[in-house]
């Protein structure tokens, strides 16, 4: 039979043909499962665990907010070029050799960061940490799909990806708790030193081979066009302002999206003619880029990675509408990431028994419920972590298995790279999302205003009619309603009259009817957020529709066969 990788009924390629990779003991994938999976933990750990400490870290090197936030910004940027580089470098050359160098980049990365003497080797340091720890999730997804027997490649997956997931949320409270423990930014850093050394000595002595076979020379043309053409756009995605389109009239973002794009079209130009030559191996793969599933596939993995992002305001959305002390909202992370973890488990049973569709549409539906949640609900603690939990199974059901099995079926090679695009993509949708959400958290508080004119007269006498206040309290009150009711407008204006009162009582009712515009400013601001989320959720649940016929088309064939 000719074709590789056939697909069976469940989605999962049912055999493999001659050539390619022998499929390892069970013993090596134990080995080869942990020690992807502690990569992978470690490596999406970083990327969160520096916001808890950004203040802190910008105050050591003097530099503004603004410069601070390069330290987030840099590692984002090398993850993307880190993707689809790694994902071809490790088809070609072997994954544990990839896996090896990759870890041993972001624990020299890591030491450098910390021992950082000027916040200009601290950021090359952050670019070195991200080359490292962009491919370590590419190179664990892509070895299991090389070596592992097919009926157990998604519950490998899911498990990776629930660890992904996992780390990604837990990443700021983490490193809040040993900022708090030993109050110095160099052991979030530092720790994973250790971590990485294990790691290569454990991966040189346990972990198993596995390649792509591959012939003609390394694309070096295609590497440097598509690191520049991935540099420019999210260079120019990073730039994006809240107020989202007016944003597109900077040249720091149309004109850095604009040459990436371009760079793109240059890219795809010449990897095209590089194909059709004899010994032509180009870093993109253009022939699953030209197939419509696959790229359907890419556009779905692009909105599960906005999808996920919606996680990050999860903080402020506990600290602003729920009341929660900001130096605890964080912790109201942590049902959300264990019920990522057990949805990423349910992923790769469920592309076991139903197959990927299956698996991407119910992740879509419980995500978009569980977002939907927030608005139409969540007003409680209690609620919350219902809501937080629903969604954060969703997101994890989608992290691990059907979309890695959906973007390498029919493949005998090229499934690092074909796992790298989907990753850059989702990264990509990552990048995008969060300045599209906090626009809808800006448009709620910059409502305040209107609030206080429509909403504060009838809040503040309910709260009075609760409150024993005495005669002159009441007369003070007069004044005061009249004049937030006409002139406040904004919360500054509103807080420097709170702070007029002299009688204490009054002072304290105030306070709370304030308190409750804020709150309902920040209810209209986060439900936006979330429900565009949800709309996401229903995107997925379309594109996996239109995506169902095509992949029926890829499997008709190989059946025949």
């Amino acid at each position: 039979m000719s074709h590789s990788n056939v697909i069976g009924e469940n989605g999962i390629p049912s055999h493999r043909e001659k050539g390619e990779q022998t499929l390892s003991k069970p013993r090596s994938h134990f080995w080869a499962l942990l020690l992807f999976s502690v990569g992978v933990f470690m490596a999406a750990l970083d990327n969160g665990i520096i916001s808890s400490a950004l203040t802190t870290i910008n105050r050591h090197f003097d530099v503004s907010d603004n410069w601070g936030a390069w330290g987030v910004t840099i590692y984002t940027l090398g993850l993307a070029i880190s993707l689809p580089i790694a994902g071809k470098l490790s088809d070609r050359y072997g994954r544990k050799r990839l896996f090896i160098v990759e870890i041993a980049l972001f624990g020299i990365g890591s030491l450098c960061v910390a021992l950082s003497p000027s916040f200009e080797l601290y950021l090359a340091s952050r670019f070195i940490q991200a080359l490292g720890g962009g491919g370590i999730f590419i190179i664990g997804n892509s070895h299991i799909l090389s070596t592992v027997e097919p009926d157990k490649q998604a519950k490998y997956l899911g498990m990776l990806g629930g660890m992904n997931g996992i780390a990604a949320i837990l990443g700021p409270n983490i490193g809040s708790f040993l900022l708090d423990w030993t109050g110095n930014w160099h052991i979030l850093f530092l720790i994973n030193v250790p971590i990485a050394i294990a790691l290569v000595i454990l991966g040189l002595l346990r972990l198993p081979e596995s390649s792509d076979p591959s012939t003609g020379r390394l694309d070096l043309t295609g590497t440097v066009i598509l690191s520049l053409a991935i540099l420019s756009l999210m260079y120019g995605l990073t730039n994006i302002d809240v107020d989202f389109w007016a944003s597109f009239k900077e040249w720091d973002v149309s004109g850095f999206i604009g040459a990436g794009i371009v760079l793109f079209i240059v890219l795809l130009a010449y990897e095209s003619v590089l194909e059709r030559r004899k010994n032509g191996d180009p870093i993109l793969p253009m022939t699953l880029i030209r197939q419509p599933r696959y790229l359907m596939v890419l556009l779905i993995g692009m909105l599960s990675g906005g999808m996920l992002v919606g996680m990050i305001f999860i903080p402020g959305f506990t600290e602003n509408v729920l009341g929660i002390e900001a130096e605890k909202s964080g912790y109201w992370m942590t049902p959300l990431a264990l019920a990522s973890g057990v949805g990423a488990g349910m992923g790769g049973m469920l592309v076991s028994k139903r197959g990927p569709i299956f698996t991407v549409i119910l992740s879509g539906i419980v995500t978009a419920v569980g977002f939907a949640l927030f608005p139409l609900w969540t007003t409680l603690k209690w609620q919350f972590i219902i809501s937080s939990m629903v969604a954060g199974v969703g997101i994890g059901i989608i992290l691990g298995a059907p979309l890695n099995i959906l973007a390498t079926e029919g493949l005998r090679a090229n499934k690092g790279t074909a796992l790298a695009s989907l990753s850059l993509v989702r990264q990509i949708g990552m990048t995008i999302m969060p300045t599209i959400y906090a626009g809808f958290i800006a448009r709620g508080f910059n409502n305040m205003g209107e609030l206080f004119r429509t909403d504060f007269q009838a809040i503040l006498s309910e709260n009075v009619e609760k409150a024993n206040l005495s005669q002159a309290a009441l007369d003070e009150l007069a004044a005061i309603g009249r004049q937030m009711a006409s002139g406040g407008g904004n919360s500054a204006n509103a807080g420097e009259i709170v702070g007029q009162i002299q009688d204490p009582a009054l002072r304290e009712v105030v306070e709370r009817s304030v308190s409750e515009i804020t709150r309902m400013a920040a209810e209209n601001g986060y439900g936006g957020l979330y429900w565009s989320a949800a709309v996401l959720g229903v995107l997925v649940i379309a594109a996996a529709f239109i995506l169902a016929p095509m992949r029926r088309k890829l499997a008709a064939p190989a059946a025949e066969g």
